[in-house]
This record gives C-alpha cells, structure tokens and sequence, in this order.
C-alpha cells in the first residue's frame, strides 16, 4: 500500500500541473478573443461607409461610444489574466522557498561540517587574542603619551580621551575569555552531545567576532585621537618622543639585563635560567629593527609622507614593545628565583609537617580517622592517602640531597615540593597555597612572553591553556566554607602545569613554523624576528604592514598598505 500511495504522488502531481497549464491557456484565449472582436467591429464599422452604417447604431456618434464600452470588458479580461498570472508566480516563489522534503521538514542551506567549524574556531581565536594583544600594545603607547603632555598647556590629548578605548580592550578580553573557556571545556568533552557540540563551536566563532567588532568600532575613533596623520607639529612628533625615549630605556637596561643573566648562571643551576636563555638576544634584534623604523619615521615625516611615517613609527612602536618583554623576563626571573630560593626551606619544613599530620590521621583509627586534622582527610580512603604520604615523603628526600650536592633550580625545586606535598595538604601550615602561587605566575609569565612576542607561529592549543592558566590563576580567594588549602593550591597547580603545556605548544608551533623570511641576505634590519613576532602582517619582501588597533576590518584595511 505504501508504494502505491508513493506512486500515486508523482501522477497526482502532473496532473495538477496539467490542470493549471489548461486555465492558463483558456484564460489567454478569452483574453485575446476580447481583444480581437472590438476591433473587428471598429473595422467593420469603418468599412460600411457613412450611408452604411452598423446594424443597430443610431448615427455616428453612437458608433464612437459603442467602441469605447466594447473595450471595457476585454480590458477587465486582460487586468484578471495578470492579476492571476502574478498570483500563481508569487505563490510558487513561496512553495520554493519554504518546500519541504517528503519527511515534511524544511530543506535547509547545508551546515559547515564539524571539522570546518572546529578549523575556524581554532584559526579565530588566535587572530582574535593577536587582535586584544596588539590593541594592548599601542594603547601603552597612547597612555605614555598622555604622561608626557600631561604637564604642557596646551596638552593635545588626556586621560579622559583613552578611556573608551580601554574600555572597549576590556570589553574585548572578556569576550575572548568567555571564548578560550568554551573552547578549553570542548576539549575536555563537555559537552558529549554532537549537536551541543556544534553550538559551542558556532559559539565560540561568535565571541571571537564580536570581540573582533567591539575593536573595529574603536578603531576609527583611536586613529584620530593618535592623530598620527598630523606630522611632527602633533601627534606623530609626540608618539615618536614616547617611542624613542622608550628606546634610549631598553638599550640601556638590554646591558644590564646581560649581566643578570650571567650572575644567575653563576649562582644557579642552568635549568634555572632556561627559559630566558637567548631573551637578551632577542631583545637587541628587535631593537635594531625598531631603530630602522624610527629613522624611517623621522625621514617620511620630514617629506610630508605622514601616512608612510604612521605606518614605520607602530612597526617601530610594536619591536620596542616585544624587546620590553624581553628584558622584563629577564629581571623577573632573578626576582622568582631569589623568592623561591627564601621559600625552599620553609617549604621543606612545612611538608614534613603536613606530611606528619597525615600519618597521624592514618594511626588514629587505621581508617583515615583520628587527631590532628582528620577531617581534612575524610574525603580520601586510607590506602590512597597512605601512597600519597609515601610519594610526598620521597619527594623531599631527593630534594634535600639535591641542596646538600651543589647549585640548583630553586623554582624547579619549589615546584616539585608543592606537587608532591599538596595531595596531603591539611592546613597545618600556610607555606604552601603561597609557594604553589609563586610558581604558577611564573609559569604563567613565561607562557605568555612566548606568545607575546612569536604570536604570528602559536596556534590556538597553546594559548587556549594559557588561557585556561590564566583563568586559575586569577580565581579568588576560597570563602571560608569554599575551597580548603589543598584544594587552593591544587588549583594554583593545575595553573602551573597548564602554564607549562601552554609553553611547550607554543615554542613546538615556532619550530613548525620555521625561518619567516627565506634566504639568509633577506633577513636583515631584525626583519625575520619582526615577522614571527607579528610586528609586520608578513606577505610582501618588506614584512608586510603593521597591525594596529582594531579587528578583522581594521587589520585588512591596513593589509593593503605596504610600508616601505
């Protein structure tokens, strides 16, 4: 029965076909029928003559009006025919539109596959954090301008003329933050429904535009408030004073940053120094192409190539800014390693006394129940705490005999007491939710000066857990019926871990990346280093232009003009 029935359709189908083609055809012989016989009857008429005239006119005048209302009814015909033939192709522009499969649902414009989407919402997240990056940049530029007029009377910009530009950077990060969370949940597998999981891409792709256009709508704005098009009378000749004298401050403290390198090699294990190592390097290749620019700011400048100027002086302004990063790794290192070093031996100490705590809870009962903090205990069965009394136990034995035999990491050390001894962590001492603080907002800083100052190599796994990190890190102090110490400083751990993958990801994309520029006389001036560091788009034998502040419109718009 059910196939004769769908075999019935299709007939069923051509015969209504049929039938509408049958009026349609009658409809527009009636109508030319119409037409046809007033004229003929005007004709006919004509042809009688004077002295013949039309069965059943009464004279001449009679004939003229008699015409007239023959056509009335015709024309009636032809109105109706159209007023139906407009209907009918109305009404299947609709069917077209809303047609439906057999099933009765609508056929609907085929959807990305899950694999595209997942594409875009890697390859927007990345471009979205450059964007927030940049913007960051150029408004701490903006922001050291406004410290250098801030005392001239006729100061040409405030405070009060940024301010709805760090806002909208604010705006921005929390959307990106909303962004990288989803996308840190996708991974885990949350949700588990295909369909969820779709929306949460689509999701992200959302947030990461919107962050994009909440830029965009700043960016016109920020242009003229820089007022770099004004020259060397205004706000190109101020920005330029901001970005050499930042200059003339890194060349300086790039020496002295050298010396503290040394110093900390000389005092500490080389592991201590590791993720610094080249940072000084770096900083001058950065600085050499910064100079570059900066002459050739000056030079545009002063032949009225004001818009060729304003392109060099933020090449120029975005090199200061990473050579910055740079040599600040460098003085926070020295600062992390001499807190870590002041906090090892109170974190020894309070490791064995967490450490017997917790095998005093496990003699109290022999259940995981007794004196001295056993409620801290209460979620963890005996067995499981009993391996993690003996791993922690472990842990600073090796420890110790690594400070009795010679130089060593003191953050390196640090950590691995934290992540051995917080697993029987009851709160018996306060050493330990600081210690895991201090080491994971150095795993942090690290991670994101890789970043920071490679962001044309790293993709979005590395700064998704850099994000994530970051998230941890910033997470508020427990209510006093929230988190424990344990739990405090297992976050602050999974901070510091996360950190570190971050770092690992991103510094695995750079080697895939490979050399910016090809050949070795192309990389001249610190033109690779600005390249890879996203300091010039790339694209062109010359970097490419600078970005600026903005989004995607803003960041093509800029993408057609090529700095020399």
């Amino acid at each position: 029965m059910t196939s004769s029935l769908i075999r019935g359709r299709p007939r069923r189908g051509r015969s209504h076909i049929s039938v509408r083609v049958v009026h349609a055809l009658v409809g527009g012989l009636v109508g030319v029928v119409w037409l046809v016989l007033p004229c003929l009857t005007i004709s006919g008429a004509i042809a009688g003559g004077a002295d013949r005239p039309v069965a059943g006119a009464v004279g001449r005048g009679e004939v003229g009006e008699t015409s007239a209302a023959d056509l009335v009814l015709p024309m009636v015909a032809v109105v109706a025919v159209l007023v139906l033939a407009g209907y009918g192709f109305l009404r299947r522009r609709r069917r077209a539109r809303g047609r439906t499969t057999p099933g009765g649902t609508p056929v609907q414009a085929a959807e990305p596959a899950v694999g595209e989407l997942d594409e875009q919402a890697r390859a927007l997240l990345a471009e979205a954090d450059d964007w927030v990056r940049v913007g960051r940049e150029e408004l701490g530029f903006v922001e050291g301008r406004v410290a250098l007029v801030a005392d001239w009377p006729d100061a040409s910009v405030g405070a009060g003329d940024i301010e709805p530009f760090g806002r909208a950077l604010r705006d921005a990060e929390g959307e990106l933050a909303v962004a990288f969370r989803m996308r840190w949940q996708y991974e885990g597998g949350v949700p588990a429904e295909a369909a969820a999981r779709r929306h949460v891409l689509a999701g992200i792709v959302g947030r990461g535009a919107e962050a994009g256009r909440l830029l965009d709508a700043q960016a016109a704005a920020f242009d003229q408030v820089r007022g770099l098009e004004e020259g060397l009378g205004g706000g190109l000749g101020e920005a330029l004073a901001v970005a050499e004298g930042r200059f003339r401050e890194l060349t300086g403290r790039t020496g002295i940053a050298g010396t503290t390198l040394r110093e900390l090699g000389g005092r500490y294990a080389p592991s201590a120094t590791a993720a610094v190592v080249g940072h000084v390097e770096q900083a001058k290749d950065r600085l050499v192409f910064a100079t570059t620019r900066l002459n050739q700011a000056r030079q545009s400048a002063d032949s009225g190539e004001t818009e060729r100027a304003a392109g060099q002086l933020r090449a120029a302004e975005g090199a200061i800014a990473q050579a910055a990063v740079f040599i600040a790794g460098v003085d926070r290192i020295a600062a992390e390693l001499a807190r870590a070093a002041e906090m090892v031996p109170a974190a020894l100490t309070g490791g064995e006394v967490e450490i017997a705590g917790a095998r005093e809870s496990l003699a109290g009962t022999g259940t995981g129940t007794g004196t001295g903090g056993e409620e801290a205990f209460e979620d963890i069965p005996p067995g499981e705490l009993r391996a993690r009394v003996t791993h922690a136990d472990f842990v600073l034995a090796v420890v110790r005999e690594e400070l009795i035999s010679g130089p060593y990491d003191p953050l390196d050390v640090l950590r691995r007491i934290v992540r051995g001894v917080v697993p029987v962590v009851a709160g018996r001492t306060g050493v330990f939710p600081a210690a895991a603080l201090v080491c994971a907002r150095s795993a942090v800083a690290d991670a994101d000066d890789v970043v920071a100052t490679h962001r044309a190599a790293v993709g979005a796994e590395a700064r998704t857990r850099l994000a994530e990190a970051q998230r941890l890190l910033a997470s508020p102090a427990p209510a006093p019926s929230g988190r424990g110490p344990r739990e405090e400083s297992a976050e602050l751990v999974a901070a510091d871990i996360l950190a570190k993958q971050a770092r690992e990801l991103a510094e695995q994309d750079i080697r895939l990346h490979g050399h910016p520029i090809d050949g070795p006389d192309t990389d001249t001036d610190g033109l690779s280093g600005a390249v890879l560091g996203g300091i010039l788009l790339g694209g062109t034998p010359d970097g490419g232009p600078p970005p600026s502040f903005g989004g995607p419109h803003t960041r093509r718009r800029r993408s057609i003009t090529t700095v020399a």
